[in-house]
């Protein structure tokens, strides 16, 4: 081989290894952040798509302000489904997902080792990162049925959700409340569109929703089928509002679905939590970047719980301490002391 020969093979060998260098240096510095949502056909899942595409800057983005990501930089964030508020926080604390959303209730419950997760152990990792959107107790059965209050599940075929979301949880204290337990019913844990399906098709008769309106699920429902949400109110919301806190009287208002009248119910909020160990500055950069104007558009526009998703509620119902990260980004904007 002539000399040229051996120098071109000693440049390339030596570009290769340069560029094998700089790419490993890059990958190195991606950071993967999981978000823990739930059903595909419920709030959760849709809402954790947004705002992981808004946190998010890939390597190679553009810069923000130039219609590019105004997210936390070299941060690939995704929504991942799961089987709800009980599944996120148990895969937060054990690090299985680097966050999750889970309702205000399940997570204090957690955290404390008390109310319905009396004798677990306390989920004293779990930190808040934000108070997003409320959440209304949805019991839905078919227009023509006699089910009008929680009182008339006795005896009928009821989904409850499957066991580890929070609506299994509030469903399970929503009967307890009523004078019900799932002795009196003939309980289905069915999720999502698969309950819908089932009460279309006379397999059910009512399951509960837990989810911020309009929930996708029921959507398709009603534009397929008569159905009524069944009211929550009475002594039995009034039982549960003042033995837990987290709950509260709220409306689903006329024509949220199509067709469906306007009802009384209880609501949760619903938050946003990661684990203590995960690093101040990454979810320091994180909560900022949820707060930017850029993600203020695309809240807006990605669903319709979006717009009700702001700095001023942030910190609403908050019963799990802030991550310091997140709390550092609330002092610097003005938000907390």
């Amino acid at each position: 081989m002539s000399h040229f020969g051996k120098w071109l093979k000693t440049i390339t060998a030596a570009s290769i290894i340069t560029i094998a260098t700089l790419l490993s240096a890059q990958a190195q510095e991606i950071k993967f952040f999981t978000i823990g949502t739930g059903g595909t056909a419920f709030t959760y899942y849709p809402v954790g798509g947004v705002i992981a595409n808004a946190i998010s800057k890939p390597p190679g983005s553009r810069e923000c302000g130039q219609g590019g990501s105004c997210g936390v930089d070299n941060l690939i964030a995704s929504a991942v489904s799961s089987r709800g508020s009980v599944d996120n926080v148990n895969a937060i604390v054990s690090g299985l997902r680097n966050s999750g959303f889970a309702q205000s209730d399940v997570a204090y419950w957690a955290y404390t080792g008390t109310g319905t997760m009396e004798g677990e152990k306390p989920a004293t990792d779990l930190r808040t990162i934000a108070a997003l959107f409320e959440e209304h107790i949805h019991l839905v059965a078919l227009a023509d049925s006699n089910i009008n209050s929680v009182a008339d599940l006795k005896g009928k075929r009821v989904s409850l959700d499957e066991p580890g979301s929070g609506t299994f949880v509030d469903a399970n204290l929503i009967l307890e409340a009523n004078g019900l337990t799932t002795s009196d019913i003939s309980p289905e844990a069915l999720k999502g569109n698969a309950a819908a399906e089932a009460l279309r098709n006379g397999k059910i008769d009512a399951f509960f929703v837990v989810a911020g309106f309009p929930t996708g699920a029921i959507v398709e429902l009603a534009s397929a089928a008569k159905i009524k949400l069944v009211p929550i109110d009475g002594d039995g919301a009034k039982t549960l509002t003042d033995k837990y806190g987290f709950f509260a009287s709220s409306d689903i208002p006329a024509d949220t679905y199509e067709g469906v009248a306007g009802v009384s119910t209880v609501s949760v909020g619903a938050q946003w939590f990661t684990n203590a160990s995960e690093s101040e500055e990454l979810i320091y950069n994180i909560t900022k970047a949820l707060w930017n104007d850029e993600s203020r558009k695309l809240l807006d526009v990605g669903h319709a719980k979006g717009k009700t998703i702001t700095p001023d509620t942030a910190l609403n119902g908050i019963g799990v301490p802030l991550h310091p990260g997140a709390e550092r980004f609330y002092k610097e904007a003005g938000l907390i002391k």
